[in-house]
């Protein structure tokens, strides 16, 4: 008898298939069957679940060691990504790629490259040598990203990001559509005239803009140039914005709605309308984009917004990586717009009759 069993036997040590054999009354190979997902047309449902019951009862689980190697696999992928410690949707994605991986019997290990390219290619390396099963590059915020080197040398799937080479699938918001979404929030309580605060010189700000107009244009309406103020992404920016749109002008020759790059510019401009006494949504309506936790839901009012699926976007991610794992098949390198859910709160109410 091997040293294994024979530890178990007197009570100390790790159960072994063997051990659920035996209490089973089936032989090893019957055991193997079950845990290496060939049990179907093998064995009768109810040996299977015998099987398991044992399994359970001595609190045995496979040795996920010995069972890479029978598929020379790890059962961990890599995700490798530009600023962990500072974005406040990391921990969405990571939760959403974590969840989906443990699932199908996997770990992920995580590297905060900071940004810093030459340590992304490292990051990247490092997974390597630890021969995980594949990697998910993603970013905190949508952008075209270099390919860092060596991630097409196993299944690589992005995140929130775009490959600058298009050579990688990618999964990212669907931030056009995003744009149609604030707009219909606004259009649907009546609202005509309409502002846009805030935006950089990035992807989403150009398709969020993009997909707002989309709406206004299909009901004949136009954003006046002087009402769009790109302003960046901070409350700073949100309240200096609002106040060129709203301080010193007629209520009748005002927007009264209010689309925001970001819920940072959004609380920018709910602070500029209080010292305004401008009421927000009875005088104004604001729409948010990010729903940023610990933040959004807490402003006054409680702010309605656009959210980013970044948890959809972790899941989508680790899916789409582990069915690469699954098949062998490296999956064509398109890219998949996720929905970004409304979330309905108090910032929105019907366009004021003037």
């Amino acid at each position: 008898m091997g040293g294994t069993e024979e530890k178990h036997a007197t009570g100390s040590g790790r159960p072994t298939s063997r051990d659920v054999a035996r209490l089973a009354g089936v032989s090893h190979t019957a055991v193997s069957f079950v845990f290496n997902g060939r049990a179907e047309g093998n064995l009768s449902p109810a040996t299977q679940e015998r099987i398991r019951r044992a399994a359970a009862e001595l609190g045995y689980r496979p040795d996920p060691v010995a069972r890479g190697l029978r598929r020379r696999r790890t059962a961990v992928i890599g995700l490798v990504t530009d600023e962990i410690a500072s974005s406040p949707f990391a921990g969405r994605l990571l939760r959403g790629a974590m969840e989906t991986a443990w699932d199908s019997e996997h770990l992920v290990l995580t590297i905060d490259s900071g940004g810093d390219p030459a340590k992304e290619d490292a990051a990247v390396a490092e997974l390597l040598d630890r021969r995980v099963d594949g990697i998910i590059y993603a970013a905190m915020s949508l952008r075209r990203v270099r390919v860092p080197e060596g991630l097409h040398r196993t299944h690589s799937v992005l995140a929130n990001c775009l490959p600058d080479d298009g050579s990688l699938p990618a999964v990212i918001p669907a931030e056009r559509a995003g744009g149609r979404t604030a707009a219909r929030l606004l259009l649907d309580e009546g609202h005509r005239r309409m502002a846009v605060v805030g935006g950089q010189d990035d992807i989403a700000s150009a398709d969020r803009l993009r997909g707002f107009r989309d709406a206004l244009r299909a009901e004949g309406i136009t954003v006046p140039k002087e009402w769009v103020v790109r302003s960046g992404g901070e409350i700073t920016g949100g309240y200096q914005g609002a106040l060129s749109v709203l301080d010193g002008v007629p209520a009748d020759q005002r927007p009264t709605g209010v689309f925001c790059y970001n819920d940072r510019v959004a609380a920018g401009v709910l602070h500029a309308a209080t010292r305004l006494g401008v009421a927000v949504p009875g005088e104004l309506s604001v729409v948010g984009y990010d729903d940023q936790e610990h933040m959004a839901e807490f402003l006054t009012p409680p702010l309605t917004t656009v959210a980013l699926p970044h948890r959809a976007m972790g899941d989508a991610a680790a899916r789409l990586l582990l069915d690469a794992i699954d098949t062998g098949r490296t999956p064509p390198a398109t890219v998949r717009r996720l929905a970004c859910p409304v979330i309905s709160r108090a910032s929105v109410g019907p366009a004021p009759s003037r």
